[in-house]
């Protein structure tokens, strides 16, 4: 998740650059996506020290903060490892294999035959039971 680069990939006025990919998916929508990060830590001119956070060449706000949903807008985002996505794609697709549907075979029991040994035969009485007032 976290990998921090060497210093030729360092930009002007950083002293460090890490790279971080998130997962995040929407609450609202249900949208998902993926997206990395190099993370520049910067020293200003006060001595305080501050990042940047750069995806896709761009400056782009910290994806902690306050995530937003690239496709219905809504900030309900949660933010997950990376491949959470991806995975969760890849499962979707595969082939789901369903065992053919062949002939079912009911027991026929008369509604006055005692339960078989070891089996309760449950009544909506019975799970209602705990719920009684008493007297």
């Amino acid at each position: 998740m976290t990998e921090i680069t060497g210093r030729a990939a360092l930009r002007a006025g950083a002293t460090a650059v890490v790279n971080e990919s998130y997962s995040f998916a929407c609450m609202r929508c249900g949208h998902g996506w993926e997206q990395s990060y190099e993370i520049e830590h910067h020293t200003g001119a006060d001595g305080h020290e501050f990042v940047l956070y750069v995806a896709d060449g761009r400056i782009v706000p910290s994806p902690l903060s306050r995530p937003a949903c690239r496709h219905c807008d809504g900030h309900v985002v949660r933010i997950m490892r990376p491949g959470r996505v991806a995975s969760a794609r890849n499962a979707a697709h595969r082939e789901r294999r369903v065992p053919p549907a062949g002939p079912v075979e009911a027991v026929w029991e008369p509604d006055d035959a005692p339960p078989p040994a070891g089996r309760h035969h449950w009544h909506l009485s019975d799970l209602l039971h705990p719920f009684r007032r008493a007297g």
